[in-house]
């Protein structure tokens, strides 16, 4: 599972012209589920996200969390995250799950990262989006589940 973290100032995304989801300080949380992630994976995931310190103190250093700040999480499911480009010119995505067990994780990542008591908007599932993000830095971070130690 991928999580492509942007550090926000705000940001929404709207589905046939209506916002499904808005926040404002936090994180957009970009959510690819590889056919072979589990539960474990999104587990790992959520505890990452919300404990990773990526936020400012008052010198400046990334030493604050989102739990620490209250942020704010912005997730949407993004299966192009999976994308093997390494031959020809057109991506090939057999490596992300089917979307019945894509959305089932997704959904479950959703309640993980919600059960900490931060504010969580979401995408939906599947539909075409339109995501605007202020990207603060920019501070962008991908995190993969397959990184994580045994």
């Amino acid at each position: 599972m991928k999580a492509l973290l942007q550090r926000v100032t705000g940001a929404e995304v709207t589905v046939d012209g209506r916002v499904t989801g808005r926040i404002g300080q936090g994180f957009v949380i970009l959510l690819g589920v590889g056919g072979d992630d589990g539960e474990k994976d999104a587990d790992y995931l959520a505890d990452k996200v919300v404990n990773l310190r990526m936020f400012s103190d008052d010198n400046s250093k990334f030493n604050l969390s989102a739990l620490q700040i209250k942020a704010e999480l912005l997730v949407i499911s993004q299966f192009t995250l999976l994308a093997d480009t390494s031959r020809g010119r057109r991506p090939s995505f057999t490596e992300a799950a089917p979307p019945e067990m894509a959305e089932k994780l997704y959904n479950y990542f959703i309640g993980r990262v919600s059960e900490t008591g931060l504010k969580v908007q979401a995408g939906v599932f599947g539909a075409h989006m339109l995501v605007s993000i202020v990207n603060d830095g920019p501070v962008t971070i991908m995190l993969d589940s397959k990184d994580k130690l045994a």
